[in-house]
């Protein structure tokens, strides 16, 4: 058993004004009819790691209305002991302290490694390359929490590059410093990104799974090559990047693509039941790469992922998840869909009372 959430308490948080739950390390079941709160609990612990969750909310949407006076989630780890929590004060920013001090978002990311698949990436595959980047750099920040770093390095460089290229600033003396910069950051996003997509190749090679293995690449926009060497590559396109108005050139315009490996099929070009598994199946071999690295799974949040799975696939989900010793807190509108799990996990159920959500143990 890997480190584990033991206590989980939200105040002010989306729906719910007040709510504990006490966890013992098993899988956690949540269960409740549409609109109850049971999306909002996953999305509390997602933001337990660094970046704007899973819903990418911002700190005053996730403040309980019509009270509008902050909120706070709290989480106690079991072994080792630590106390998280994240708050926003009234209109205030986000704010994290562990231990009872101040930390950075990104300490967050060495404590706990939270990884989840919720409805609105079922159309990862099929949508814009913005999206899949997104997947990939959660991927990548499991592996290497600073990933974050080096990504807001990168992107306030380029902010600043491509305020100089709006403004037809053409002194190459005010470019140089910033492409230096985001050539840098571009290095360790790049190299960072590699070696997810190898860790994840690893986890699946030779796995026993009921998801199919996909195979990935990191490709430049229209398949075209991400330079190298950045600096001189930004420096030659800038009469083409003023044109435009930004950067054209660099990390931030990388795509994820994926093949299902034993079709051979490209994944936009699966069924919709082919690209669920296959996403699945990529949140599994993360899980088992960090795992092996770290000794310990990582905490999953998987939100109505059993409603689209058949029987025989949603017990191997299940069984997967107990044999990588992994919490995962998964929801469901019917707690049926959690029979095949039994007493190897927790059960709750949510409940919406007069514009509250209410959460008990069953």
């Amino acid at each position: 058993m890997g480190l584990t959430i033991a206590t989980l308490t939200l105040s002010h948080f989306r729906s719910h004004r007040a709510a504990r739950m006490a966890l013992d390390g098993r899988p956690v079941a949540i269960s409740g009819p549409n609109g109850a709160g049971k999306t909002n609990i996953i999305e509390a612990v997602s933001l337990l790691s660094p970046g704007r969750g899973l819903r990418r909310a911002s700190a005053d949407e996730l403040a309980r209305r019509p009270d509008a006076i902050g909120w706070k989630i709290r989480a106690e780890t079991a072994a080792p002991l630590h106390e998280l929590e994240t708050f926003a004060e009234g209109a205030d920013s986000r704010q994290v302290r562990i231990d009872g001090k101040p930390a950075p978002q990104a300490a967050l990311g060495r404590i706990l490694r939270i990884l989840w698949l919720v409805p609105a990436m079922d159309r990862l595959w099929i949508e814009s390359a913005e999206g899949r980047r997104r997947f990939l750099d959660r991927m990548t920040l499991s592996f290497a929490p600073d990933h974050a770093d080096a990504v807001l390095a990168y992107e306030k460089a380029m902010r600043d590059r491509n305020r100089l290229l709006k403004d037809m600033v053409s002194d190459a003396h005010w470019y140089v410093a910033l492409e230096s910069q985001m050539a840098d950051a571009a290095t360790r996003i790049t190299a960072n990104r590699h070696h997810a997509l190898s860790r994840i190749a690893a986890a699946q090679q030779g796995a026993e799974t009921a998801f199919p293995a996909a195979e990935l690449a990191l490709i430049g926009p229209e398949g075209e090559d991400i330079p190298e060497d950045l600096a001189p590559a930004l420096a030659a396109n800038r009469r083409r990047d003023m044109a435009a108005g930004r950067t054209l050139l660099g990390p931030h315009r990388a795509d994820l693509a994926a093949r299902y490996a034993t079709k051979g099929v490209p994944a936009d070009q699966c069924s919709t039941g082919e690209q669920k598994a296959l996403l699945i199946s990529l949140i599994l071999a993360n899980a088992r790469a960090l795992a092996a690295d770290l000794g310990t799974p990582p905490i999953l949040l998987l939100d109505e992922v059993a409603a689209h799975l058949d029987q025989h696939r949603r017990a191997a989900l299940y069984d997967e998840i107990c044999a990588l010793g992994a919490q995962a807190l998964m929801t469901g509108t019917e707690p049926g869909l959690f029979d095949s799990l039994g007493n190897r996990a927790q059960s709750f159920a949510v409940v919406e009372e007069g514009g509250m959500s209410k959460v008990s143990e069953t």
